[in-house]
This record gives structure tokens, C-alpha cells and sequence, in this order.
């Protein structure tokens, strides 16, 4: 066997073994057994035969296009299984540890079993607070008082338990300032200049130059949607046929340079390939752990922005944490679901059982991934779906411990990078004076900006997060907001100074920033 063929048979397996238990396969599967059981079946025409009974099946994910079961269903799904580069994990050797798809790296595996430790612990100190045991199945008379006040649970109101200590950003950035690696601590790769910032570990980070070749398309000579709309018809009416066709590929294409206003629904739900998903069983998944609405009250209902959708937030976060399609992802996130011992009505303890069911545990602001989504999705099952795909493709990485490109250690350092390199009298004299650039920016960070930017300019932001598969960008962007009030803080004697000089990001541009910082910086 060829080398080229030896490679393209691993390339299948992998695909094949991802394929497998989801609903596409399932449907896949489904036709395939009723198509060979037809007598007029034969060998010598299978693939015409196949082809014809598929479109005369009736199925409503088919198109009239020729074969669209093949040329457009598959490829969407298969465009992020093969893509370099991607916020997914990379393709490894069918043969290969799980645990090295996980994470490669042995310390940052210790950081997160050690953080979910941290995490478990405060979780049960709020159970016996609030006085509820941490899983239980709902009494009917709970069941039936949620389903009735299914539309209108923002009526509630929070709970007294402290769930701001669960995971706040605070004990969390102080997890990964503590990130070390013990074959290097004595290394010469450290050099002076990375003890300037808090993370202290040595990963892989784009600079300038590299960011350029990687996002070409926020050059200052290219159109970006979002600054002049109006000067770039042809664009729309191209993203309208991208649309029109089903294609994931060519939508993810666009999304780089922004995604028009009244289509960006629909190029999201392309670009993540949640158009031929089942239909989100929301009646069948509600439940409600006490951290998740305190959070709703404390973030998004404070929030001038996303007030309004109170209600959208609540059915979604219910479904999303009794959905365990979402363990699927703990198959390459580094982090690993929580267990606990549910009880029987007699109290006796049974086996052990991921709780919550989707295995994450929300923390502080957690709402806020799913709020900007409500701009964009009135129905809830659809919005539902593709938080679901974002959050497990993406918004994930942003509180897991890994070595992940785009993951929050790598942004973390990217941000200090960009700074340390291209403002280094800034960064100097926030340190000296108390205010690690950091320990400002990483709430930015780890919401993706979600709650800080204006709505418009932050969908901006995540057009071009799916456009080129990757977090990076919210990096980058945290450092071109220190280098827009860079004289503003030169001028500043403290943390809180500082911490007000940058408390209000919701007039920012967002691509204004991002092309001066990337496209305009001396190198």
C-alpha cells in the first residue's frame, strides 16, 4: 500500500468513527438497509439505483440537486473533520492514546484534574447550603409546576446561595498563573521578557506577522461587513447564493469578512452544520440546577442588552444541562465530566452518574455564551441547536485547562505576547504599578467579549471567530483595546485607575480595531 493510500485509509477510519452514533449516520444507515432490500437493487447500477430510490424517498434533507445527499450533507459534515488549523481537535493515528487527543501535555492534564477539583468542592459546600442534594430526580408536582411556567420562568427569583464563588473568573485566571512546567523551569527558553506577565509556561503563540498570513482577509484594503456594508453588493448576493446552495464551506468562507445582518442566522446555522439536526426535544430535557438560574438574574438580566430575552435563556440553559449529546465533546476537551451518587426514594446511595447530565458545570457569566445567540434565532429549539454546536466546538476551551491553540492558556499568553512585543512601555508600566494587563483583559477573554461589546459589534467579533475556526482573534482583539486607550493608561497610578479607564467597551469598533492593530503595526 502506498503511502498517499496508507494516509487516506486513516483518514477514513477517523471519519467513520466520528460518523458513528450521530443522527447523520443514523439516517445514513436507515436508507442504506431499506435500499438493499429492494429487489430492483443491482449491483452492475448500485450507484444510480441508490441515488434514485434516495431522492424518490421523500426525505426532506434532499435536494433536487444531483446525488445533494452526497455533495452537500457529507461535505458539510466532513469540512471541519478534515480541516487544518481547526478549533477541533487535530487528526491523530487511529492507534494513539485518548488521552493524547485530549491533552499532550502531562501538567496542564494535573491543572485541570486539580481545577475540577476545586470546582467539585464548592459545588457540594452550595448543595449543603442551599440544602438539596446534588442530584436527584425531579418530584412530578416540580415537573409539572416547570412545565407550566415553562414561558415565563423569569418570574423566579434567584435563590440566596453565593454562586459568584463557584467559578469566577478571579479563581480561575489564578489557576492558570500558576500553570508551570517542570521540565522547564530552569530552561533558557524563558526569557526575561516572559516574566513580565503572569502566565509562565512556553506554548506556541502567533505573532504579528503570523497573524497576518493567517487572517488576510482584515487587511486594510479588503471590505469587511460591519464597517462599509453599502460598498460591497456583489458580496451579497454571492453569501445569498452561498445560502441558497447549502454550502458550509463557502459560508464559512464569507463569515471572514462579516456576515450580513438579515443572513447571518442562517450562515451560522451553515457554518456549524446544525441545519439536518434532529428537532431539540426541549419538553423532555428541563431541569434546572440553582447555579444556573442565579447566574441568568446576575449576568443577562442585568444587562441592557439582553434583558429582554430572560425567558430564551432559561429554556435553553435547562435543555443544555440534561442534554448528554454534549459528553461527546469530553472525548477531546481535556477536562472530564463530574460524577455523583443519586439517590434511591429510600436515600440509599446507587451507582455513580454524570451530573449535570451534559457533564459541565456552568460557572459565573455562563448565560452570557448563549445571550447574543437571541439577537439572531426566535425559535427556541434552533437557537438551542446551535449554541449547543458553538458551545462544543468553541466556547468550551475558554475555561478548560489544555495546551489548545485556542484554548484559554494560549490566549492568555497570546495576549501578553502581542503586548509584551508592540507595547512594551505599556505593559511595563501597568505591571510596576499593580495592574497586570491580564488581570484586566481575561473576563473579556473567557466570554469571548460576550456582555462587554455592544451586540452588533460583538457578532462582528464571532463572525469572524467561525469564519476562520479559531478563539485566537479575542486574543488579539483584548490587546488592540489596551493599544486604543494605550495613552490614557500611561497616565494611570493603579489597578482601579486602570480597571476605569477601561470599564466601558461598548462604543469600541470592533474591526476598526483589529485591522490598525494587525494591518498598522510596525514590525
Amino acid at each position: 500500500v502506498s503511502q498517499g493510500n496508507a494516509e487516506l485509509s486513516v483518514s477514513v477510519t477517523q471519519i467513520v468513527q466520528r460518523l458513528k452514533g450521530t443522527h447523520l449516520h443514523s439516517q445514513l444507515e436507515k436508507q442504506a438497509k431499506e435500499c438493499l432490500h429492494k429487489p430492483e437493487i443491482k449491483l452492475e447500477t448500485l450507484k444510480d439505483d441508490v441515488r434514485r430510490l434516495l431522492k424518490a424517498s421523500g426525505m426532506t434533507w434532499l435536494s433536487d440537486v444531483e446525488f445533494f445527499f452526497l455533495n452537500v450533507i457529507l461535505n458539510n459534515y466532513l469540512l471541519f473533520q478534515l480541516k487544518p488549523n481547526s478549533c477541533l481537535p487535530p487528526s491523530g493515528h487511529p492507534r494513539a492514546p485518548p488521552e493524547h487527543t485530549k491533552e499532550p501535555l502531562e501538567y496542564m492534564c494535573k491543572a485541570q484534574v486539580n481545577w475540577e477539583k476545586r470546582i467539585l468542592k464548592s459545588l457540594n459546600s452550595m448543595c449543603t447550603e442551599l440544602g438539596i442534594p446534588l442530584a436527584r430526580k425531579r418530584p412530578v408536582p416540580e415537573q409539572k409546576e416547570l412545565t407550566n411556567k415553562w414561558n415565563e420562568m423569569g418570574t423566579d427569583e434567584p435563590g440566596n446561595a453565593d454562586t459568584n464563588n463557584l467559578t469566577c473568573s478571579r479563581l480561575h485566571l489564578d489557576v492558570l498563573v500558576g500553570l508551570r512546567n517542570p521540565n522547564n523551569e530552569r530552561s533558557e527558553d524563558l526569557t526575561v521578557r516572559s516574566h513580565w506577565g503572569l502566565i509562565q509556561v512556553s506554548l506556541n503563540v502567533r505573532d504579528i506577522p503570523q497573524m497576518r498570513e493567517m487572517y488576510p482577509e482584515l487587511g486594510l484594503t479588503y471590505g469587511q461587513l460591519g464597517i462599509d456594508d453599502h460598498t460591497v453588493p456583489l458580496m451579497f448576493i454571492c453569501i445569498s447564493v452561498v445560502v441558497s446552495e447549502q454550502d458550509s464551506a463557502a459560508a464559512q468562507q464569507y463569515s471572514r469578512q462579516g456576515c450580513p445582518t438579515g443572513l447571518r442566522a442562517q450562515l451560522w446555522s451553515l457554518i456549524l452544520n446544525t441545519t439536518n439536526d434532529p428537532e431539540c426535544t426541549c419538553v423532555r430535557l428541563k431541569c434546572l440546577m440553582p447555579f444556573l438560574s442565579q447566574d441568568v438574574k446576575l449576568t443577562a438580566s442585568n444587562d441592557d442588552y439582553y434583558f429582554v430575552f430572560e425567558d430564551y435563556l432559561y429554556q435553553v440553559l435547562l435543555c443544555f444541562s440534561r442534554d448528554t449529546a454534549v459528553l461527546e465533546h469530553f472525548s477531546y476537551n481535556s477536562a472530564t465530566p463530574p460524577k455523583s451518587c443519586i439517590q434511591n426514594s429510600s436515600g440509599s446511595e446507587q451507582c455513580a452518574m454524570v451530573y449535570p447530565p451534559n457533564g459541565v458545570i456552568p460557572f459565573h457569566g455562563f448565560s452570557m455564551y448563549v445571550a447574543p445567540l437571541c439577537f439572531l434565532y426566535n425559535e427556541p429549539s434552533t437557537l438551542y441547536r446551535v449554541f449547543r454546536e458553538m458551545y462544543i466546538r468553541y466556547l468550551f476551551r475558554l475555561h478548560s485547562v489544555s495546551s489548545h491553540p485556542s484554548g484559554i492558556v494560549s490566549l492568555c499568553l497570546q495576549f501578553e505576547r502581542l503586548l509584551q512585543t508592540h507595547l512594551p512601555q505599556l505593559f511595563y508600566h501597568l505591571r510596576e504599578i499593580g495592574a497586570q494587563p491580564l488581570r484586566i483583559a481575561f473576563k473579556w477573554i473567557v466570554r469571548a467579549f460576550s456582555g462587554y461589546l455592544s451586540t452588533d459589534q460583538l457578532l462582528l467579533l464571532w463572525d469572524r471567530i467561525l469564519g476562520c475556526d479559531s478563539l485566537e482573534i479575542v486574543a488579539v482583539l483584548a490587546a488592540a483595546v489596551f493599544a486604543f486607550r494605550a495613552e490614557n493608561l500611561m497616565e494611570v497610578t493603579s489597578l482601579a485607575s486602570a480597571e476605569a479607564v477601561l470599564a466601558d467597551l461598548s462604543t469600541l469598533k470592533v474591526m476598526p480595531l483589529l485591522q490598525i492593530f494587525l494591518f498598522a503595526t510596525s514590525v
